[in-house]
């Protein structure tokens, strides 16, 4: 029996152009104004501040920044991306470490999350704050509707002054569908909220030029104006034992924000009274620019960046420059092979020749159905499956290019196409 194709709300725009680093400063508010003139804030707290040197959770520290947190949220609104339920629940439980495995992490979670709200209400409470407890899973990152809905209801607590906090909800997780840490959920969360800035509390005051805590004369770098491959090499692998992200989950974050045209600063969260001091306009930590994104919606964001592909798309040369040169939608005849097996509505990467993923979307047609299309002009459709659900494959509403698919189309040399190409590939993965 003939599917309808998949419907889903749209928002139009072209994709985002690639951050800059080593440029200079973006023209406009300056970082002492970015800071002091947010309205709403997303505020990611780190396990590693919420914790002691030996994991315990640390209650003195957690009732200041709840104070701090109260001061922010009397001026702007305040949305909190909390770590600390597994860490709440290992101790809890009694146990020696954080566990590694999924199961035993779902374990602390359930135990933990329950005590970290409480917590959290006790401490906001009596400051007349009523803080809202929303829990998140990628799956309700990949649909849109259950997307539009967890944003539809954040903003609605945010209407009645309530505080959301927002982390994973690590009990249903299953490792193909967590997020890896609350750096990244903080960075979605920026456009689900529809932030003006992005604050990442954390254990190590900013980022440095070596990991301070192994080279003494590492410093701290103030500014930076685009995050790139050379960036990310400075963070290393800085995380502690009782979270999971380290510095470079925190750039990852931060780059997501830019992409959005939302700032970020990394700041030290052991010190005593940083939100108020960050939201001031004071210098401290790592503040990322963020030059602004004309004509970048919602919608192609999310396609690029908070989808998953659970299959590829190999396109010939023609439909490559079909979608990225006249912005049409990809057909059929364009398919050159279908890889993985997927339903239809699920996302695919499409990707060139040369392996290259150029653009994401979401599929017309399930991957059995293009394994049978391919190839076939769009006329052909009813006559090989049966029925025709559309003409296109993925249409150009539920398409965006990525950096790539842009690069390749201004002139420059092979061998600068290359490096670009490379890098990009390896951040359409990472994403």
């Amino acid at each position: 029996m003939p599917r309808r194709a998949p419907s889903l709300p749209r928002d139009s725009a072209s994709a985002s152009s690639a951050p800059r680093r080593h440029a200079s400063p973006p023209a406009g508010e300056s970082r002492r104004d970015q800071l002091r003139s947010a309205r709403r804030v997303v505020v990611k707290i780190g396990t590693g501040v919420l914790t002691g040197p030996g994991g315990s959770f640390d209650r003195a520290r957690f009732e200041s920044l709840c104070a701090e947190l109260a001061r922010a949220a009397s001026q702007r609104e305040v949305v909190v991306v909390s770590s600390g339920a597994v860490a709440l629940g290992v101790e809890r439980l009694g146990l020696k470490a954080r566990p590694k495995d999924i199961r035993g992490k779902q374990a602390a979670a359930a135990v933990g999350q329950s005590r970290l709200m409480r917590l959290y209400d006790d401490a906001l409470g009596p400051q007349g704050i009523v803080v809202a407890q929303v829990l998140l899973t990628h799956a309700d990152i990949q649909s849109r509707t259950r997307y539009l809905n967890a944003r539809r209801a954040i903003a609605a607590l945010l209407s009645q002054r309530a505080l959301p906090i927002i982390n994973e909800n690590d009990t249903v997780s299953v490792e193909e569908l967590k997020f890896g840490d609350n750096d990244t959920l903080a960075g979605m969360a920026i456009d689900l909220v529809e932030a003006e800035l992005l604050i990442i509390l954390t254990d190590i005051d900013g980022l440095y030029t070596a990991d301070p805590r192994k080279d003494p004369a590492a410093t701290r770098i103030p500014e930076v104006f685009g995050i790139d491959a050379a960036t990310l090499e400075l963070a290393g692998d800085t995380s502690s034992g009782v979270g999971t992200g380290g510095m470079a989950s925190k750039l990852r974050a931060a780059h997501r924000a830019l992409d959005s045209g939302v700032p970020t600063l990394i700041a030290p969260g052991k010190q005593v009274g940083v939100l108020d001091a960050a939201l001031a306009g004071e210098a401290l930590g790592t503040f990322v620019h963020a030059p602004q994104q004309p004509g970048t919606g919602r919608r192609k964001r999310w396609l690029l960046r908070d989808l998953r592909p659970s299959g590829e798309l190999i396109i010939d040369d023609g439909a490559l420059r079909a979608l990225r040169d006249r912005g049409k939608s990809l057909l059929p005849s364009g398919i050159l092979d279908v890889r993985g097996t997927f339903d239809a509505g699920e996302p695919v990467a499409i990707c060139g020749r040369d392996q290259i993923v150029v653009a994401r979307g979401l599929s017309i047609y399930g991957s059995e159905e293009l394994r049978r299309i391919a190839g076939s002009r769009s006329s052909e459709i009813a006559q090989r499956l049966g029925y025709t659900l559309a003409d296109e494959a993925v249409h150009r509403d539920d398409l965006a290019l990525t950096r790539a698919a842009t690069a390749d189309a201004a002139p420059h040399s092979s061998s600068a196409s290359t490096r670009r190409a490379a890098a990009t590939r390896r951040e359409e993965t990472k994403s």
